[in-house]
């Protein structure tokens, strides 16, 4: 059974904050709140392994750092780790085992455009088991580029484009999901119309050249992956020389090995990109996995 904790004024400074643990099937939103009409909200999915959370205090610091994109009030944070200490706990303790893996997503809009809640932001924290990923995390996965439709860098010519915040407005992302899996495919690596590599629907890109490890810049408008993050520190202790860069295409298609990377399912290897068989790195992937796993 999923939990849910709603955190009554999420908003720093406000009076009356508190995480308080409701049924997940109760309403907790209005039918004007601009996270519901207009996808005008921000969230963060923490990873939960073996029974412990990964990386929280990365996700909140994005969480708030996408809050300040959208010019929504600053949430209180610690009410949020509160709320998220509280559904993830609960959900264990709702359970007969401890699951591999779970998560905990956190969510944070506008609030209501009408009444007189109108313009008091919504919090919440949703909790839940995630699908056994044992088999992506070592087969690895078969993936296709599909273009996002604008050029490299766009977010610092177009700032309102919010490109780099993690807001709710995922249709896109989504979108791009449903068609990979309509090709019979498991995920997609997102381009730009000028031939860099961005990022995965859901996820962070790893590639692999020679005894390098690259990532794409976050300063080009992307998340900083909290999970890339992690695995660049494995990667660093293992030997390897890690970096962010801008990342073409022509260099992905040539790369050794690419991964994707996220806080739930951690690190995937590509197996497949656009029809073509690559090679994956058991031992390598296993290794910084179980390095993800431990750090926690």
């Amino acid at each position: 059974m999923p939990t849910l904790v709603v955190c009554a004024a999420p908003v720093a400074g406000m009076p009356g904050c508190r995480a308080e643990l409701v049924d997940p099937d109760a309403p907790i939103a209005t039918a004007t709140d601009a996270g519901l009409t207009r996808g005008d909200g921000v969230f963060e999915t923490v990873g939960v392994h073996d029974g412990r959370m990964h990386d929280l205090e990365p996700h909140l610091e994005r969480l708030a750092q996408s809050a300040s994109m959208l010019d929504l009030p600053a949430p209180d944070l610690g009410a949020m780790r509160d709320a998220i200490a509280l559904a993830v706990r609960s959900l264990l303790e709702s359970l007969p085992a401890t699951p591999p893996t779970a998560l905990a997503k956190v969510v944070y809009t506008r609030g209501p455009e009408h009444g007189p809640q109108a313009g008091r932001p919504t919090g919440y924290v949703y909790a839940d088991v995630f699908p056994d990923v044992t088999r992506q995390r070592t087969e690895g996965v078969a993936v296709v580029t599909l273009t996002r439709g604008y050029p490299h860098a766009i977010g610092a010519k177009a700032p309102w484009l919010l490109v780099g915040a993690k807001t709710l407005s995922y249709a896109v992302n989504m979108a791009a999901e449903r068609h990979v899996k309509a090709l019979g495919l498991d995920d997609a690596i997102l381009t730009s119309t000028d031939g860099y590599v961005l990022e995965a629907p859901r996820a962070t890109v790893l590639v692999r050249l020679g005894d390098e490890i690259v990532t794409p810049a976050a300063e080009g408008g992307l998340l900083h992956g909290t999970a890339q993050r992690a695995a660049f520190e494995s990667f660093t202790a293992r030997g390897f020389a890690c970096s962010y860069r801008d990342l073409t295409v022509a260099e992905l298609e040539a790369a050794d090995h690419v991964w994707l990377t996220d806080s739930v399912q951690l690190l995937r290897p590509i197996r497949e990109l656009d029809g073509r068989m690559l090679v994956v790195d058991r031992g390598l992937t296993d290794g910084v996995n179980a390095d993800l796993l431990a750090a926690g």
